[in-house]
C-alpha cells in the first residue's frame, strides 16, 4: 500500500505561479515512478506529467510543456510540481499518483486526495 497527500493548490491569477507537493508513504520502495493528473469540471482525468524514481527521465503533456516542471526529493519520498505562467484551463483538481513505472500510472490504484488550482482570467 502506499499513501498519497498533496498540498499546494489555491487560487491564483493568470500569469502566475504554484507549487504542488505530494508526499508519498508506505511500500514506496515497490512504486517508485511518480506523476501528476488533474480533472477539470465535466472532463476525463489528463496526464500532466511524471517522474522516474530517480530523477532521471520525465515526461510531460504538451499543454504544460516549458511551463511546469516536475521534480522530486526522493529521501523525502516527495514529488514536487512548479506550475508557472498558469492559464485558466489549468483550473482543475491536481491529482498525485505512484506506480511502477511512468506508464503505469494512468492505471495504478494508489492516488491522493486531489488539490484544487484555480487560476483567474
Amino acid at each position: 500500500q502506499v499513501q498519497l497527500v498533496e498540498s499546494g493548490g489555491g487560487l491564483v491569477q493568470a500569469g502566475g505561479s504554484l507549487r504542488l507537493s505530494c508526499a508519498a508513504s508506505g511500500r514506496t520502495d515497490t512504486y517508485y515512478a511518480l506523476g501528476w493528473f488533474r480533472q477539470a469540471p465535466g472532463m476525463q482525468r489528463e496526464f500532466v506529467a511524471s517522474i522516474s524514481r530517480r530523477g532521471l527521465s520525465t515526461n510531460y503533456a504538451d499543454s504544460v510543456k516549458g511551463r511546469f516542471t516536475i521534480f522530486r526529493d526522493s529521501a523525502k519520498n516527495t514529488v514536487f510540481l512548479q506550475m508557472s505562467s498558469l492559464k485558466p484551463e489549468d483550473t482543475a483538481v491536481y491529482f498525485c499518483a505512484a506506480a511502477t513505472t511512468q506508464l503505469d500510472l494512468g492505471r495504478s490504484p494508489y492516488w491522493g486526495q486531489g488539490t484544487q488550482v484555480t487560476v483567474s482570467s
